[in-house]
């Protein structure tokens, strides 16, 4: 296995890892908890790009399915039928959304990594209130409206996540160009070895 691929599989358990640690960081409310897995997984996909940002929330979703408590609330394949793991589902699909926007320029514009994040966040919130109702509405039977699941999964969550995703943007515009230069060092290091 060549050097990149070492170092790309190494980003994408750092950040499975640090998905991980962000649903534990988290506020209270009722229905959806606002927690900072959406900050790490739009970082993934800026920093790692569309492919391997979708990897990195494959292998956070590949451990909490075997059972391993990385999600919210705990971990199993059961963890299918919560009405929360749409967005799960959402956080790979947005990653790869970001990541696929973010990343066809080298040096993103701040302007284009909130392009990319908002877009992702928009897959995101898609997922998982769809999948939040259908699993509430004809899994679990419950009365629950599309106007409560809106209120709950959209309106109360949604002013904080469009403030991470700012953040999240700020940071990888700081980020990238260190990676960016760190790969080119790296580069250079390999070709004056291999001369």
């Amino acid at each position: 296995m060549n050097s990149e691929k070492i170092r790309n599989l190494i980003l994408c358990a750092m950040f499975a890892a640090l998905t991980a640690v962000g649903a534990f960081i988290k506020i209270p409310i009722p229905y959806v908890p606002f927690t900072l897995q959406l900050t790490f997984v739009t970082l993934a996909g800026y920093i790692l790009g569309a492919k391997n940002g979708m990897i990195s929330v494959l292998i956070y979703i590949a451990l909490g399915l075997i059972g391993i408590p990385v999600f919210t609330e705990g971990g199993g394949i059961g963890y299918v039928f919560k009405p929360t793991f749409g967005y799960i589902i959402g956080f790979a699909l947005g990653a790869f959304v970001t990541g696929l926007i973010a990343r066809k320029s080298s040096r993103p514009s701040y302007p284009r990594l909130l392009a990319a994040g908002f877009a992702g966040l928009v897959v995101v919130y898609v997922m998982g209130i769809l999948y939040y109702y259908l699993i509430s509405r004809f899994y679990l039977g419950s009365d629950v409206t599309v106007r409560s699941v809106l209120l709950y999964c959209f309106v109360l969550v949604v002013p904080g996540d469009i403030a991470l995703t700012f953040v999240a943007a700020l940071a990888a515009k700081r980020i990238i160009p260190v990676v960016a230069a760190h790969d080119v060092g790296r580069r250079k290091g390999d070709r004056a070895e291999n001369e």
